[in-house]
């Protein structure tokens, strides 16, 4: 096969202009009149190279390169032949790609609007191909978009709706897409935030989504188009209609297949454009609405009265009364199903090779819209989620990935979440610490983080160790358990209940254990830990009694946590009420009916053997009722109790018998 001369000439032209960039006050006006002409398809790239390099380099470059650049272009696009028309909007299109800045001023200069303008008229289809790509490009740019003109907008309707070239016909679609977007989102900014899509607006979304899925499904050779047939996909997903039409196995499958497979990194950096809009469509139809906060909710009913102008009551639910059927949490579950079984996963396992910030966090959000739904989890776990979520989150911060990964983490054990190497499971305690940490958390990320946290140090001593001496965490975990939000003091109290019976240090810091000359003592800040605990194991919620009263059951293990708990007793005279409680509800209550609460390991006898004196003792004892708990207990009136509870219990009783016969 013979090389064409000419195209060899033309790629030697590119290499010494590109070598030459390096340095653009040695660029002739020549030079860079042929770089402004060498926009063919072939040499597409070294030109783009050349143009990027120069950008690079060129002090002011925004007026410096317009200035290079537009008479060129003006001069190409005043031609009257083909190639001349071809190569000045072509480059000027690439041109937005590289530096929008100078290419929007070029596109706003006086008379430049109304030069395009003539090519409409052209009867060739490349150059019309040509000319409807840099009207898309062009509307992306707020200042570019107010230029466009009635007529152009017509041609742009008529080209997107004839059927001769699918290219010119996908190209228009998305050039009218971005422009009724964009300018919708002026819109919604000139108005403060409260305008929404009309129906008209809507209606012709649903109109271009329809066409772009066809072209997406036919048999023609769809990758003369399919960049831009899915970027304008990934526009038009955003709607609550086009969404359900998308929301379709077969289609979905299709689009799935167009993306490389997993190991093909190779070919994922190569269709990384491609890859890109398919995330945006599938993070689109999986996106549920944000959880407006109470403040928020407000805001919104504020702003529904102030658009309707006739001040009629807003319904009390707020912006939740009028959202569209089609954006409910039922609705969002039902895509995420259907994308997740059209094989979603093996698209993000595929992107999160590819060295993206951008991308690893569209994979990331993805992610955490599909383990929103405990169902999901399971199938997101069999389609190598974890590990996808563990390879975009360890070269930098990814709050939704790490949300993610954290709900996959309280789902499953350690285990199915990490697999059985133990430096997977170790290496997840730093972002799971970052999310619990990050100074804009909300309650629901602090939530999840501890819960799995909790659920990583009961795998093995050593993740409990590294998560106690991770900096500031036993901190800010200590203080959420003074939360009011019950959900938030549970959480955490679950996670110091994990960690005082698993890491040493967490034991000695609330047991108090330090060494001094041989012996033993407590810190104050030890004892005022105990005092927590113990106000918590008398609050409502179950579970976080449970949790507490554990915690003090591993305490009183150590002599110094059983004199903290002592010397709470006799300053306040509340502590041996609250572990009689925990036994029998009923103890100084005036309902005979309380809620009967779990039996906690938290009495046994080592707790009050080493509290002396004896008779000091007893008297705390019996002002809070613990002999008469203890006899009810063994003799059934509290329930039916296994061994475990029983015998710990007859111990106690039998030397709170010997000490009261002192």
């Amino acid at each position: 096969m013979t090389s064409n001369p000419e195209s060899t000439t033309a790629d030697s032209q590119l290499d010494t202009l590109l070598k030459k960039s390096g340095n653009p006050s040695s660029l002739l006006p020549d030079e860079l009149s042929y770089l402004a002409t060498a926009f063919a398809p072939s040499q597409l790239r070294s030109a783009l190279q050349s143009i990027s390099h120069i950008i690079c380099i060129l002090p002011g470059r925004t007026l410096a390169l317009s200035r290079v650049f537009q008479p060129l272009i003006t001069s190409n696009l005043s031609e009257t032949h083909g190639d001349a028309l071809l190569a000045g909007a072509t480059f000027h299109c690439a041109l937005f790609q590289v530096d929008w800045q100078s290419a929007s001023q070029i596109f706003q200069d006086d008379g430049f609007v109304e030069l395009l303008a003539t090519l409409e008229i052209s009867t060739s289809p490349v150059v019309s191909v040509a000319l409807a790509r840099l009207y898309a490009q062009a509307a992306s740019h707020k200042a570019c978009r107010s230029l466009f003109s009635d007529e152009t907008l017509t041609w742009l309707r008529g080209k997107s709706s004839q059927t001769a070239d699918d290219v010119l016909r996908t190209v228009a679609v998305v050039a009218l897409v971005k422009l009724s977007h964009a300018s919708a989102s002026d819109a919604t900014a000139v108005a403060g935030g409260g305008a929404s899509s009309s129906g008209g607006v809507e209606r012709q979304d649903f109109t271009y989504a329809a066409r772009l899925k066809e072209l997406i499904m036919s048999d023609k050779d769809v990758y003369t188009f399919l960049n831009e047939a899915v970027e304008g996909l990934a526009y038009l997903s955003v709607t609550p209609s086009v969404k359900k039409e998308l929301a379709n196995a077969t289609f979905l499958k299709r689009l799935f297949s167009f993306a490389p497979k997993r190991k093909a990194t190779a070919d994922a950096t190569n269709s990384s454009t491609l890859i890109y809009g398919i995330l945006i469509i599938v993070s689109n139809l999986c996106a549920y609405k944000p959880r407006l906060n109470q403040e928020q909710q407000q805001i919104a009913k504020l702003r529904r009265m102030a658009e309707s102008g006739n001040g009629k009551q807003v319904d009390k639910k707020g912006a939740e009364e009028y959202s569209d059927p089609l954006e409910s949490d039922d609705q969002v579950q039902y895509r995420c199903r259907i994308a997740i079984s059209s094989g979603a996963l093996d698209v993000l396992a595929t992107a999160a090779g590819v060295e993206s910030q951008g991308m690893r966090t569209v994979v990331g959000q993805i992610l955490l819209s599909f383990a929103e739904n405990k169902g999901n989890r399971g199938e997101v776990l069999k389609g190598g989620g974890a590990k996808v979520l563990t390879r975009i989150i360890l070269p930098f911060a990814n709050t939704p990935a790490i949300q993610a990964l954290a709900k996959l983490a309280i789902t499953a054990s350690p285990i199915q979440v990490f697999g059985p190497n133990d430096g997977n499971t170790l290496d997840a305690i730093r972002p799971l610490s970052q999310m619990l940490l990050h100074p804009s958390a909300n309650m629901l990320q602090q939530f999840e983080a501890m819960m799995a946290l909790t659920n990583v140090a009961s795998h093995h001593t050593t993740c409990a160790a590294r998560i106690a001496n991770t900096p500031n965490l036993l901190n800010k975990v200590e203080l959420l358990m003074l939360e009011d939000h019950t959900l938030i003091r549970r959480a955490s109290t679950e996670l110091i209940c994990n960690l005082v019976s698993l890491s040493a240090d967490v034991s000695e810091r609330y047991g108090g254990v330090r060494k001094r000359s041989g012996q033993k003592i407590r810190g104050e800040s030890s004892k005022s830990k105990i005092q927590v605990l113990l106000a918590i194991s008398d609050v409502e919620d179950r579970p976080t009694r449970l949790a507490a009263s554990g915690t003090l059951a591993v305490l009183t293990m150590s002599p110094t946590a059983c004199h903290a708990i002592f010397e709470l007793q006799t300053e306040r005279h509340r502590a041996f009420l609250v572990l009689a409680q925990l036994i029998d509800p009923a103890v100084y209550s005036n309902d005979g009916d309380a809620e009967e609460k779990e039996i906690p390991p938290a009495t046994r006898d080592s707790c009050f053997e080493n509290l002396l004196p004896r008779h000091a003792l007893m008297e705390e004892v019996k002002s809070a009722g613990l002999p008469e708990v203890f006899e009810k207990l063994l003799k059934g009136q509290l329930g039916s109790f296994t061994e475990t509870i029983l015998i710990p219990a007859a111990d106690v009783w039998k030397k709170l018998m010997e000490w009261s016969g002192n």
